[in-house]
């Protein structure tokens, strides 16, 4: 929602079944990232980034979330970084 998306090319490493992450993953759960935040926290997250900032989304804010970059960094044997995408717009449902 706020940190972008990695465009990426397997490097098909047998040691993980040629498989990687497709995302950062969670930090916290959705019920303690609402207990963490609050809409005010998530307005200053996705400042700039067009998206719904309310009670609703809370649990999905970008502060809930792993460091996609560090993600990234620690699966070096397994992808090769094409593009990073800065997020503009997130829709969620």
């Amino acid at each position: 929602m706020g940190t972008g998306s990695y465009i990426v090319r397997g490097l098909g490493n047998p040691a993980s079944f040629q498989s990687a992450s497709h995302g950062a993953g969670r930090k916290m759960s959705r019920s303690a990232a609402k207990r963490a935040f609050t809409v005010d926290d998530l307005v200053e997250q996705t400042a700039g980034i067009e998206s719904r900032k309310d009670a609703g989304v809370v649990d999905e804010i970008p502060g809930a979330y792993k460091d996609i970059h560090g993600v990234i960094a620690a699966q070096r044997d397994l992808v090769d970084v094409v593009e990073h995408l800065q997020t503009v717009l997130c829709v969620k449902g």
